[in-house]
């Protein structure tokens, strides 16, 4: 029986193609309906990173401090109360991972068929993204190895290629859009505006990730040492590709011609190569995603099977093959994932997952300030820099935006909400039966 740990490498390639991916290629089309600031959309992508940054920082001491896998699950029940944490991976289970999961499959199927310049087949579409979620899940719930060397290999290739078509489409247009990336008259008034806020909506979807690596702390070499810098130095590199992929679009291509598209990069890609470079660009980006997919599937079950181990009602959910890998907890994130393909639009799981996601990590990083006044002498390997800076600017930021979701978006909001009550009524359920 094989029980080894994963390397920090590997842990660091699931950070990082976990924010890498659906986000960056389809947000910038929302924001371009309200924002047309070269300066403004950049800084998006630079306050989102530097949220996404404070948020790991803040979360490498919780890590350091409470190593074992199940992220969210774990810090909240030991910090605030079981019903607390249980509730968290309720909703990570249900819509945390499963939506992303199901949003880069759609993105992947998207991308994959527009490059065919077929008319639009949301049947087909469906049916991609369904195979590639299938064939994930028989991956990882295979066995470590192929689990771990296809996460890395996939996500060596995602920052390669993201580098080069960056560099490449730069130098390949011969005549820049008219944009200026310096600020101008009015965009202070737009960064401090709801506009601005909403923007962020999508943003934080798309850093949603940052925090992957604290799902396998159990399965992780020396992670009271190294999970500090793999956080952070995970999310400096995606927000180094963030700002990077956004100037490239929006110095290649007219804006005009990505308001409200999904595919903004195969957009991108057809005005900087031409029509067959834009066909085959599409199609490796579209081939990047399936890193999003795979790090989702590995990270996310991970939370299911510690909750399986801790409530013997839901025991089932915390077995292990021989390889000790949860292929239970995996199918059932994948079923889930499924049903999101089949059943929602592409926008709603959006909001709705980013939305529920940003509570999640704002109770946790809150959580920081409750442990320290709590358990003052708990041995802290790692300590969040420059304390409490860090853990007080991703709340503002963060409780910015839920606010802004909840006032523009109330349904997918409130539902996320209920996601939240249906949690504590499963938890009570299950206590009850433990008794």
């Amino acid at each position: 029986m094989s029980q080894g740990k994963f390397r920090h490498f590997t842990v660091m390639a699931v950070v990082i193609a976990n924010m890498v991916g659906t986000g960056v290629f389809t947000s910038l089309g929302f924001q371009l309906l309200d924002i047309r600031s070269g300066f403004v959309l950049l800084a998006l992508w630079v306050v989102g990173g530097l949220a996404a940054v404070c948020g790991a920082m803040t979360y490498a001491e919780l890590g350091a401090a409470m190593p074992r896998s199940g992220g969210e699950y774990n810090f909240l029940t030991r910090i605030y109360h079981p019903a607390v944490g249980f509730v968290s991976g309720w909703v990570s289970a249900t819509v945390g991972f499963a939506g992303p999961t199901a949003l880069a499959a759609m993105t992947f199927a998207a991308y994959a068929t527009s490059v065919f310049e077929t008319e639009s087949n949301l049947w087909l579409e469906r049916m991609l993204a369904a195979g590639l979620v299938i064939a994930l899940t028989l991956v990882h719930a295979s066995n470590r190895r192929n689990s771990g060397s296809l996460q890395l290999v996939f996500t060596i290739l995602k920052v390669a290629i993201i580098v080069v078509f960056c560099t490449a489409a730069y130098f390949a247009i011969d005549t820049p859009q008219s944009i200026t990336f310096l600020p101008v008259s009015g965009d202070g008034a737009l960064l401090t505006s709801g506009t601005f806020a909403v923007a962020l909506i999508y943003v934080s979807f798309a850093y949603t990730g940052w925090n992957a690596a604290t799902y396998l702390s159990s399965e992780l070499e020396d992670a009271q040492r190294t999970l500090p810098w793999i956080l952070m130095g995970g999310t400096l590199v995606v927000m180094s590709l963030y700002v990077a992929l956004n100037f490239t679009f929006l110095y290649t291509t007219p804006m005009d011609a990505m308001v409200g598209q999904v595919e903004v990069g195969y957009i991108a890609a057809e005005t900087a190569f031409g029509n067959l470079g834009g066909r085959f660009t599409g199609l490796v980006l579209a081939m990047l995603l399936v890193s999003t997919v795979s790090a989702m599937t590995m990270a996310g079950p991970r939370v299911i099977q510690v909750i399986g181990e801790d409530f013997p009602a839901l025991k089932l959910l915390g077995k292990t093959n021989k390889d000790g890998i949860p292929a239970i907890a995996i199918c059932i994130q994948s079923t889930i994932a499924l049903l999101f393909v089949f059943s929602s639009t592409f926008e709603s799981v959006l909001v709705f997952s980013g939305f529920t996601l940003a509570l999640s990590s704002f109770a946790t990083v809150s959580g920081i300030f409750v442990l320290r006044w709590r358990q003052p002498d708990l041995p802290r390997p790692y300590k969040t820099f420059m304390y409490p800076i860090p853990p007080l600017i991703y709340l503002a930021l963060t409780g910015w935006t839920l606010a802004f979701v909840l006032i523009n978006r109330p349904v997918e909001g409130l539902f996320g909400l209920g996601i939240i009550g249906m949690g504590l009524l499963l938890y009570y359920l299950s206590s009850l039966k433990n008794e």
